[in-house]
């Protein structure tokens, strides 16, 4: 069961139609707009469809307006995710406000958990029944935009022409009418166009801007530990400042880290005055090694004398005027 995922996961880039068509048939709902759930009762009733029984559903507000109303909703949905150990963190200053990217991203992320719930099976969940309970629940799955032109048609009745406007109206020709319809209902469909590609843009900008805002967060990271005093003089630290600082995109600058870090370890060894130490140390331990040796041969031999040549030899030191053999 996913709780935590990644930023990169591919649960990040399910499509705004994709989830507001899962939203639409799982709740028997009419959503348009994935920032049309902002206030936490969609959240509330889909954990209540994987978790049957877990929501409180009379405490769920589906005609919630008032941001006061809309963290009600989401204290609820703090509360199943408590009962249910789930670690995801909601942030709600965030999501009633209305942002489409921050209400995409958190629908994404109820979307990969409930299908992670027992494979996204249902349970024959009854979305009308259940939302009964709630305020504003009944009426909730029946709205819809209404139009102006049917508003302005109730209020208003409509008033009988003028002689001079039927006048007019029997002076100009058919066609003109035709074009001046045709042309009104283009501009109309020009204008909902262009709406949805604004819409478009802005979600492509703020999620640009939140995937900058993290990979910079990974450098500063990084540039954080490659300054600490324990490892700063390194060469794989120095490489990878090299990169870090690099004000071009010169392909070179990837060839002179690696040339950085590919230093010969014999070099290293005859630069550091250790190695010249150790040289020496090993040298002198050599040397007395060597002196021990001589000794121990020369007592060996001593001891393989007979008496009588032990004799001469002390005859010979006397001789010579060693002390030792002075009486």
């Amino acid at each position: 069961m996913a709780t935590n995922i990644g930023m990169m996961d591919s649960a990040y880039f399910v499509g705004r139609s994709e989830i507001l068509a899962w939203i639409n048939s799982t709740l028997h709902l009419n959503l348009s707009k994935v920032e049309e759930a902002c206030s936490g009762a969609v959240h509330c009733q889909l954990m209540d469809a994987v978790h049957p029984g877990m929501v409180p559903m009379h405490k769920v507000n589906f005609d919630a307006k008032n941001e006061y109303e809309m963290i009600q909703n989401y204290k609820v949905l703090q509360d199943v995710f408590n009962k249910l150990k789930i670690t995801k963190h909601i942030e709600v200053s965030k999501l009633v406000k209305g942002r489409p990217l921050d209400n995409l991203e958190f629908m994404q992320w109820m979307k990969r958990y409930c299908d992670s719930v027992n494979g996204g099976g249902l349970h024959n969940y009854n979305a009308l029944e259940r939302r009964e309970a709630s305020k504003g629940g009944k009426e909730a799955g029946k709205k819809s935009a209404p139009s102006h032109s049917s508003t302005k048609g109730s209020t208003a009745a409509p008033k009988p022409p003028s002689s001079h406007a039927r006048r007019n109206s029997n002076d100009v020709p058919s066609s003109v009418n035709t074009t001046n319809q045709s042309a009104k209902t283009s501009s109309k469909s020009s204008t909902s166009v262009y709406d949805e590609q604004i819409t478009e843009l802005k979600l492509s900008v703020d999620s640009l801007e939140k995937e900058r805002d993290f990979y910079f967060a990974k450098l500063r990271d990084i540039e954080i530990l490659c300054q600490t005093p324990e490892i700063e003089d390194s060469p794989i630290v120095a490489a990878i400042k090299r990169i870090l600082y690099a004000t071009d995109g010169d392909a070179s600058v990837v060839t002179e880290a690696q040339a950085m870090v590919s230093l010969q370890p014999k070099e290293a060894e005859a630069l550091s005055p250790i190695a010249e130490v150790s040289e020496e140390k090993s040298i002198s331990e050599t040397q007395k090694r060597k002196n021990i040796l001589n000794i121990d041969v020369d007592a060996a031999g001593i001891t393989t004398l007979s008496p009588r040549q032990r004799l001469s030899d002390a005859s010979d030191v006397h001789c010579s005027g060693s002390p030792l053999m002075t009486y």
